[in-house]
């Protein structure tokens, strides 16, 4: 009976250790590839199949960019409304939860000149 329980308490040892070993992490999306958070990015994310606990990587200069997380109303007019997330280090990690994320450039006119996206995560 020793034995026994001597085997079932190795088997969950190994099991417990195993089982962190299997936790997926999010993908990592640089927003703009290459290009990074600049002027046209808009609909980089079209086409792209971005999961709850993916993480945006924003790469920009911030000293004249920012990253704004706005909601649908502050995406589509480029404004900048209500409590909003401000981001300005230049190097910015956002982790999605699921349903939709907004995100503008909330500098000058910046906005209007494509410097934003919308994602669905699914």
């Amino acid at each position: 009976m020793a034995r026994r329980s001597a085997t079932v308490l190795a088997l969950c040892c190994a099991a417990a250790i195993a089982v962190p070993a299997a936790v997926v992490h999010g993908n990592e999306w640089t927003v703009g590839d290459d290009k990074g958070w600049t002027f046209g990015v808009a609909g980089w994310e079209n086409g792209k199949r971005i999961r709850p606990g993916d993480v945006l990587v924003f790469k920009y200069d911030g000293k004249i960019h920012n990253v704004v997380e706005v909601d649908r109303a502050g995406y589509d007019g480029c404004k900048v409304t209500g409590p909003s997330k401000v981001r300005s280090s230049g190097d910015d990690r956002v982790e999605l939860a699921g349903g939709e994320a907004f995100f503008i450039c909330g500098v000058g006119d910046h906005c209007s000149e494509g410097m934003k996206i919308a994602v669905t995560t699914a």
